[in-house]
């Protein structure tokens, strides 16, 4: 079989896989062969980010609506979801697949539909073709991982792709996962109507944030009348006529819900592509690689979900990073020390920098300040009950290591901090700098400021 020859091979055609194929063919005029098994673009703008968030907005108008507007004075009547409808203006926000393959076939590439397998390190089979590479960027991605669950196959499940498909309101919704997808699916869920119960397994939700935040989110969403249940995990589901029934360990009881929606972790995809023909060393839950993205294998690399860190603009940040290396001075390597984070309920949770307990880890010296987010006049004029701004900082150098934020608007807060941390810049920098009022934003110097020392006499 004669094979047809590349410049780079990309498994693939999510947010990695594009920014690395667009960046190799705009910036190094190179031939580009982008192989997808599934949906043109990938998850991000198809069934993930992009849907998920148009959702959350349509939830938290409902919210605002039923709430505020009242309150305020603003004579509505109450807001109703219908999902019928809001799914067809979440499909109006997308590229058809015909439409995202036009785009990619316009920037350049050879798009191959199929099932990529490695047959050698520098070369794939997709059905009856043979595809050669000096370069090949693994992209594939990853998927709603499926615990091991006993009668788990006997239920119909849900996750973050079939429920944005939903025609009506479940009357209720158990919810496996305390982190980012369940806590957005689970108040998404409940203000559009259903009674949701979140189980988790670990002590608190959004358990990769600093614990502070983490409980302050925790009482917003109680608040709204979200059950959170911790250190359990589900032992067996069954079906009950129009329910499914879980029983949690260690406790044995039986929580029973209309629906069961899997947000417990993410498998990625590898299974098919014989990693091994090709020496590509491989977990549970990634591929192995280093600050330049390459693998173990000489002339591949991985970016994306695949390398265990799963959020998009990651992603394209990593096939950046992997393209110089493949074409260019390589002098670039990844560094995810001021990545910015966010889970978008309301409040938003955010950070960027260390935790306390990450900053002590690294065995420094650290103190920390907070300002509740209810003392803000922007906050004020929605009632804001739970969010609070923290600033991480060094003691002896003041130096800014972390800020951490629940409130609306969290995720732009934290945006531009990142470069600010990098810089060096200081608690006393964040608390004497300006700002606008009112804001949500101004709760960082807030924050600051009760770090201030007074100065010393002369």
């Amino acid at each position: 079989m004669e094979a047809s020859q590349f410049d780079l091979i990309v498994l693939g055609s999510g947010s990695a896989a594009r920014d690395a194929a667009g960046t190799a063919a705009r910036d190094y005029g190179a031939r580009v062969a982008m192989i997808e098994r599934e949906r043109w673009g990938g998850s991000c703008p198809n069934v993930a980010c992009k849907p998920t968030k148009a959702y959350l907005v349509a939830a938290d108008l409902v919210h605002d609506v039923n709430r505020l507007a009242p309150w305020m004075g603003v004579e509505v009547s109450p807001a109703r979801p219908d999902l019928t409808r809001v799914r067809d203006w979440k499909r109006s926000l997308q590229r058809s697949q015909e439409s995202w393959a036009d785009l990619l076939e316009t920037n350049g590439y050879e798009l191959v539909r199929g099932e990529a397998s490695f047959v050698g390190p520098h070369a794939v089979r997709v059905g009856d073709r043979l595809l050669e590479a000096d370069r090949i960027l693994i992209a594939t991605g990853s998927r709603t991982a499926e615990p091991a669950i006993e009668g788990l196959g006997e239920v119909g499940w849900i996750d973050h792709v079939s429920a944005l498909e939903l025609t009506e309101v479940p009357e209720s919704l158990l919810i496996l996962g305390g982190g980012p997808v369940g806590l957005e699916f689970g108040q998404m869920f409940a203000r559009f109507g259903s009674r949701v119960t979140i189980v988790n397994g670990g002590p608190r939700m959004a358990a990769r944030f600093d614990p502070d935040a983490a409980d302050e989110l925790q009482q917003a969403l109680e608040a709204e009348g979200i059950e959170l249940v911790h250190e359990s995990r589900v032992r067996r589901v069954r079906p009950d006529a129009d329910a499914v029934v879980a029983e949690l360990d260690p406790s044995g009881d039986e929580v029973r819900a209309a629906r069961l929606l899997l947000a417990s972790g993410r498998s990625i995809n590898v299974e098919e592509l014989n990693l091994d023909a090709a020496g590509v060393e491989c977990s549970v839950r990634a591929i192995a690689v280093d600050r330049h993205l390459r693998t173990s294998a000489e002339g591949i690399w991985a970016a994306g979900d695949v390398t265990g860190i799963q959020f998009t603009p990651v992603a394209q940040y990593q096939a950046r990073i992997a393209v110089d290396d493949m074409f260019g001075t390589g002098s670039r390597v990844a560094d995810y020390d001021y990545l910015p984070t966010a889970i978008f309920t309301d409040p938003e949770i955010a950070a960027v920098g260390l935790t306390e307990a990450e900053a002590r880890e690294r065995g420094l010296e650290v103190d920390a300040v907070v300002h509740p987010l209810r003392n803000l006049t922007r906050a004020q004029y929605i009632a804001a009950e739970h969010g609070l701004f923290k600033v991480v900082f060094e003691p002896a150098t003041r130096r800014a290591l972390g800020v951490h934020v629940v409130s609306r608007g969290a995720s732009d807060v934290v945006q531009g901090l990142g470069i600010a941390l990098k810089l060096g810049a200081t608690v006393d920098d964040l608390a004497l700098a300006h700002h606008a009022y009112p804001t949500y934003g101004e709760g960082v110097k807030a924050a600051a400021e009760r770090a201030l020392q007074a100065p010393t006499p002369a």
